[in-house]
């Protein structure tokens, strides 16, 4: 999922920003059925507010954290605790959960719903989508996964790995691949997004397995809506064909002949 519709290249600390715009209270009753499935009777520990979840999941695209760094991070930085309403003293959601609850969104086809309303309030709020949009993708790293070779082709050719019972399964990850970007590799996911470019604020996205490349998620994530019609992006995006069609599409092309960031914004800062 997107996690937030915020960047870091907004001015100002994203997470009071993000507390002084967004009535997270709103989405108690959408993120209802999150835990419906929950049976307090057979023992263990009661599920996380879904609510403070919900947050940990905008913190942790935000800040481009896998699970077990999300879970060290809040741990880690008072600034975190404070915006889940924390004490130093209080339990921390481990990176199980935060993968669990992310699971229960995407079952329960929760993720679009989610952003749509957020998009609401920040449009409310007078984030209004202005001076552009900005192309961008991310990777979204997820835990490595410890399969055999056997095990990965099969999952490749979308087979289900002998041997694997539906506890086993329900805990892999089948989905995320490997990727090179920077001469570093990565496993996990790209979050391909148009950032309204005057308030950094994701408009649109599109998930997709990391080794995805940036050009063939393009058309798909511009924002019709902004009050002005130029696109910035890298020049991995730029090609005749592109160039001679967004014009048509009432686009004004913005888009790099030669990449002049070495990190794309939502890795600034790291």
């Amino acid at each position: 999922m997107p996690g937030t519709v915020f960047c870091r290249g907004s001015k100002g600390e994203p997470l009071p920003k993000l507390e002084r715009t967004v009535y997270w209270e709103a989405f108690r009753v959408l993120l209802g059925s999150v835990y419906k499935n929950s049976d307090p009777s057979k023992g263990g520990h009661p599920p996380c507010d879904a609510v403070r979840m919900f947050k940990v999941l905008h913190l942790q695209h935000l800040f481009n954290l896998n699970d077990d760094q999300t879970e060290f991070k809040i741990r880690d930085r008072y600034g975190f605790c404070r915006f889940f309403g924390l004490s130093p003293e209080d339990k921390v959601p481990d990176a199980k959960t935060v993968w669990v609850y992310r699971e229960h969104l995407k079952e329960w086809g929760l993720v679009d719903k989610l952003f749509s309303e957020l998009l609401i309030q920040i449009d409310a709020a007078g984030f209004s989508v202005r001076k552009g949009q900005i192309v961008n993708p991310a990777i979204v790293p997820v835990p490595k996964q410890r399969n055999t070779r056997e095990e990965n082709r099969q999952i490749k050719a979308g087979d289900n790995p002998e041997g694997w019972g539906g506890n086993k399964r329900r805990q892999k990850d089948v989905e995320a691949r490997w990727t090179k970007k920077h001469g570093k590799t990565h496993y996990g996911y790209k979050s391909h997004i148009s950032i309204n470019r005057k308030h950094k604020v994701i408009r649109k996205y599109v998930i997709t397995s990391a080794e995805v490349h940036d050009s063939q998620i393009f058309e798909e994530r511009l924002d019709e809506n902004n009050s002005n019609g130029s696109v910035w992006a890298d020049s991995a995006y730029r090609s005749v064909e592109r160039e001679a069609a967004l014009p048509g599409a009432h686009y004004r092309s913005q888009i790099h002949r030669k990449s002049t960031r070495k990190r794309p914004l939502n890795e600034r800062e790291q």
